[in-house]
């Protein structure tokens, strides 16, 4: 009863919060009026220059984004500030085609297409070039990936196969975030900020010339962000701080075709959580405080040389090295990277890109009786070559893109990943385009050397025989198998742009991804043992297998409108919907796969300069209901007020999820993560440049 009491307690602290911080938004409106006369444009760009930015990840050249024959969301600065967001994956929540869903303070499960999870395997995530897909388990670790946010120039988001350019694992989607040059910060920066969930963070940054043609920029920053709750109310021991500081050096003489770069960061800080893990004694499983250390540094350098006749080399090598380490599982890894690019102008109506790569890599792993693997140590290399001819069909009209990614990695040896995307212009409004497509997910190092102590359960729960054996204990265990192979897929996508009036755009895409070997756990080729140990007599093996295959479907809307100058709205929905199949019993069936994504979701941001001095920004948000975890479809809204005192000094109000007190947002398989109750709450920003 004293949790309920403050569990209400707490709801009604966070009313209040919220009210507050609508009142404050309304008076700050309020105050604005006299200047809405005024009217200035949300931004410097028409639309159809914001629809025309500048990408790389599609073809790895400079193009704009709306001649890309691939379906491609940017996310600007301009959107990162506005959206209020402090973490990367929460930036990511506008991309149409993302699933993006928090699971406690520090951790999210982001996916393209499908397949969400805590370690969604199908997209490739990219930081100025350097992978952060991590092997051990295929995914990203969220909570290690983050950077200045206002040193980000822009993310580009290819949502559909990337792997004929970018490699195995660029199945689903390709995440590719792009910092600033440091041409573009210079001067200094700071900013700092505190709130009733992000405690206190705040960050430095300084840029200055070594000489004419040589900038450089130094950064630092740290944040706390405070324990969420869990569904029974209680206290989720989720917070999660880390300090960071990192710096980046640019270099291009005006008479030199060679330009450089050299940049790197450290971190280190906890991440905390709650974790259910199995026991030999009733209830056989229990809630630990698992505190996490994530801590690590990497160093990147890149040469490029641009001849006048358009031609470019690229020289990029760079080191990662991660650690974490928690109550379950250490983790230690180093991963050394270095990839030649060349493109050119083969005749005159083709431009070819090829490029070669190889990747060292090597970890280091404490074992738990939860958690371990066999070997506990690895080193794994992999060799790649690339090749893409753009072939102009019909001037300004028609264009042909062929290519192809060839790797051979040490789990399944060779890998061929060939793609074919066709573009239609008749109009410089009107942008047509299909592909078709094959990548593989290779198998991590999980899937192939890891044992999971599931679950242990009493055998006169299970069916028989077991349940007519003597009375004992049974442990479930998941193992890796090494005869795991890559899963597949072919993709077809269609899609269209539009730019219907100067104040008016739209972009559609279709897709249809047939999926082939897709991850399962059947029972072991030896299901069951007995083990001769008194406190776990039985065990029941199940292991890694490719034995589900199915398809996944959907569209894509985006529409960008300015029904004013000073007013910008952005709609986008997405529509998926997963069809899977297995063969055998095992741990993790289709449905689950099917209900752990979203099938409708709804973003609509608004943007309004109401004077020159103040913003007022909304996103709202819909996210259908997940079967697998048992969560309600919600809606969600964020609101930020900008206050720009001079050209300084910028104070800003947010709140975020402002319409409920707490939502779970996503739910934890057979990787125990106990999930948090995502709460409403409001922080204040000062941002002063110098």
């Amino acid at each position: 009863m004293a949790a309920i009491r403050s569990f209400r307690r707490k709801k009604r602290v966070l009313s209040r919060t919220a009210a507050t911080t609508l009142a404050a938004i309304s008076i700050l409106i309020a105050s604005s009026q006299p200047c809405w006369a005024a009217r200035p444009n949300v931004t410097a760009l028409s639309l159809e220059e914001l629809l025309s930015v500048e990408i790389t990840s599609v073809s790895k050249k400079a193009e704009k984004a709306s001649d890309a024959a691939a379906a491609v969301f940017v996310v600007t600065q301009e959107d990162i500030k506005r959206s209020g967001a402090t973490s990367i994956p929460e930036v990511l929540r506008m991309v149409p085609g993302l699933q993006v869903a928090q699971i406690d303070a520090n951790k999210w499960a982001v996916s393209s297409r499908g397949f969400n999870g805590f370690s969604s395997n199908k997209l490739l995530v990219l930081m100025d070039g350097r992978t952060v897909y991590n092997p051990l388990f295929s995914g990203v670790l969220w909570n290690a990936q983050d950077t200045m946010l206002d040193d980000i120039e822009r993310i580009e988001v290819i949502r559909g196969p990337g792997a004929s350019l970018w490699g195995a694992n660029a199945v689903n989607g390709v995440i590719n975030i792009i910092s600033k040059h440091s041409v573009d910060t210079q001067g200094g920066l700071l900013t700092a900020g505190t709130g009733s969930e992000e405690k206190g963070f705040g960050a430095a940054r300084y840029g200055a010339k070594v000489n004419d043609h040589t900038t450089y920029r130094v950064y630092g920053k740290n944040f706390y962000r405070g324990d969420l709750e869990s569904a029974n109310g209680s206290k989720a021991n989720d917070d999660w701080h880390q300090a960071r500081g990192g710096f980046r050096l640019d270099s291009a003489a005006p008479d030199s075709p060679y330009s450089f770069t050299i940049q790197g960061d450290g971190y280190n800080g906890n991440a905390d959580a709650t974790t259910n893990i199995p026991t030999t004694s009733m209830p056989y499983t229990t809630n630990i405080n698992n505190p996490s250390n994530i801590r690590g540094g990497n160093f990147l350098t890149r040469l490029t040389r641009k001849e006048k006749d358009n031609s470019e080399m690229s020289l990029q090598a760079y080191y990662d090295l991660a650690r974490s380490n928690d109550r379950l599982l250490g983790d230690e890894r180093g991963t050394a990277d270095i990839e030649f690019q060349h493109r050119f102008q083969a005749t005159a109506k083709q431009e070819l890109t090829w490029g070669l790569g190889y990747r060292y890599s090597h970890d280091v792993l404490e074992n738990s009786p939860t958690f371990s693997f066999d070997p506990a140590s690895r080193t794994d290399m992999l060799l790649s070559g690339f090749v893409q001819d753009e072939i102009t069909l019909v001037d300004d009209l028609l264009r042909l893109t062929l290519g192809s990614k060839f790797e051979h990695n040490d789990y399944t040896g060779y890998e061929v990943q060939p793609n074919a995307r066709l573009l239609y212009t008749p109009h410089k409004h009107h942008t047509f385009w299909a592909a078709v497509s094959q990548a593989v997910r290779t198998p991590s190092q999980a899937e192939h050397n890891i044992r999971i102590s599931s679950a242990i359960v009493p055998n006169a729960a299970l069916p028989a025989p077991l349940s007519l054996l003597p009375p004992g204990l049974a442990e479930f265990v998941i193992n890796g198998n090494e005869e795991y192979r890559s899963e597949k897929l072919i993709a077809y996508e269609i899609g269209y742009r539009t730019q219907v009036h100067e104040k008016l755009a739209f972009d559609a895409t279709a897709f249809l991804n047939d999926y082939s070997r897709l991850r399962t756990t059947p029972p072991s080729a030896i299901p069951f043992i007995m083990t001769g140990n008194p406190a776990l007599p039985y065990q029941l093996n199940y292991e890694a297998g490719n034995t589900m295959e199915g398809n996944a479907y959907g569209f894509e809307l985006v529409a960008d409108a300015k029904p004013l100058d000073w007013w910008r709205l952005q709609l986008a929905y997405t529509f998926l919907r997963l069809d899977l199949h297995e063969t055998g019993q095992g741990l993790l069936a289709s449905e689950d796969a099917e209900g752990e994504s979203p099938r409708n979701q709804i973003s609509l941001r608004s943007m309004m300069n109401l004077c020159s001095s103040v913003t007022f920004d909304t996103w709202l948000r819909y996210v259908d209901n997940l079967p697998t975890y048992g969560i309600d479809s919600y809606v969600a809204l964020d609101a930020r007020v900008g206050w720009q005192i001079n050209p300084a000094l910028e104070l800003s109000l947010v709140g975020r999820n402002l319409l409920d007190n707490a939502q779970p947002e996503f739910g934890s398989l057979y990787i125990n993560i106990i999930p948090s109750e995502i709460e409403r709450s409001v922080y204040a920003q000062v941002r002063m440049t110098f």
